[in-house]
């Protein structure tokens, strides 16, 4: 059920997955996803309102996309331009991009069976299941998931759908960047949060040629960090509030190939500047994202990133799949004055 792209690259191209990954294979793939993504909006304000110096501040709010991150993006464009069997795809997770594979398998009728570590939030287990897809919760890490998924698919031929180190996925997710653009032509600088690496490079790839691209991961899962000083992926500690989103152990190849490249830096943020982060979005935005949507948002407020007084900067909120409002509790006459309606946790 491919999709081919207008000027799809060659097939020569196939074999180098790099060549594919330019802000023309951005342009091209928007076209094909648009019908299935939405064209989520940013609010712009001032940085003072954070309690920051002042300074144009511009959130883009992907939190709001299908499936409740960006990675609904990634998802379409693999499962519209890559040949699907009969045995459907099948994916490894810390969470948002199994559940945008499930959803998108979902919107077009194809088998998913999805694969997630012990460690994944119970909202992002939650909607996987909405959507349909077989469900299978292994493993402490996203690694351990992946090798469980590998030897799945190795046995029923099943499409691998990489959440970060496939150049479909970094091409949908890259689309991000290319609506941030249009939408807000004079912001200078855009901060996203890093995992595997899939946002940052696909951002970069999309809009680095008129922004300043920056990253930023978490002290206690510095996969993109660690590449970067030892000049290629290698492992990395996995520990983080935002282990089910940004602790992949390791970024891949073409992630750290185009954010070794295209991006401006990388910073890091502590776990207690993402939950931070998190409060403050709620309090001063009425704004609920989940630690790794927000990591990006978490470096600006902590000083980690510091900006220019006239610099434009634009934080991508890359994700809301999260326990931190549980709408049956708060209704809940009994417990409605001894338990809050918002606590910020996974």
């Amino acid at each position: 059920m491919g999709h081919v792209l207008p000027h799809h690259a060659p097939a020569a191209d196939e074999a180098d997955p790099l060549a594919r990954l330019t802000a023309q294979g951005v342009a091209e793939v928007e076209r094909v996803i648009r019908p299935y993504v939405r064209l989520t909006p940013t609010v712009t304000l001032d940085r003072a309102e954070f309690g920051l110096p002042p300074g144009p501040l511009t959130l883009k709010l992907e939190l709001m996309q299908h499936s409740g991150s960006f990675k609904a993006r990634g998802a379409f464009t693999n499962l519209l331009l890559r040949d699907v069997p009969a045995t459907g795809v099948a994916a490894a997770s810390g969470g948002n991009h199994g559940a945008a594979v499930a959803y998108a398998a979902s919107v077009l009728g194809v088998p998913a069976h999805i694969f997630v570590p012990e460690v994944s939030s119970p909202a992002k287990i939650s909607r996987i299941r909405s959507y349909g897809a077989e469900l299978v919760v292994k493993g402490e890490t996203y690694s351990d998931a992946y090798v469980i998924c590998q030897e799945w698919i190795a046995a029923n031929g099943a499409l691998p759908v990489h959440a970060y180190d496939q150049a479909e996925t970094i091409l949908g997710a890259g689309t991000t960047g290319l609506e941030l653009a249009r939408q807000v032509p004079a912001a200078t600088t855009v901060l996203a949060s890093v995992g595997g690496g899939g946002l940052l490079s696909g951002i970069a790839t999309a809009i680095s040629d008129r922004m300043r691209v920056v990253g930023a991961e978490p002290e206690g899962a510095p996969t993109m960090t660690a590449a970067l000083a030892a000049g290629r992926p290698v492992d990395a500690a996995t520990g983080s509030v935002a282990v089910d989103s940004l602790a992949p152990r390791r970024v891949g190849e073409l992630t750290f190939a185009v954010t070794s490249k295209r991006a401006q830096a990388i910073v890091l943020v502590s776990d207690e500047a993402i939950t931070s982060a998190q409060r403050r979005l709620w309090e001063r935005a009425r704004i609920v994202a989940e630690p790794g949507g927000c990591a990006a948002f978490a470096a600006l407020l902590s000083g980690a990133y510091s900006p220019e007084r006239d610099e434009h900067v634009a934080v991508v909120l890359s994700g809301a799949n999260t326990t931190a409002v549980d709408f049956a509790r708060a209704g809940s006459a009994e417990q409605r004055s001894a338990q809050p309606a918002v606590g910020f946790t996974r």
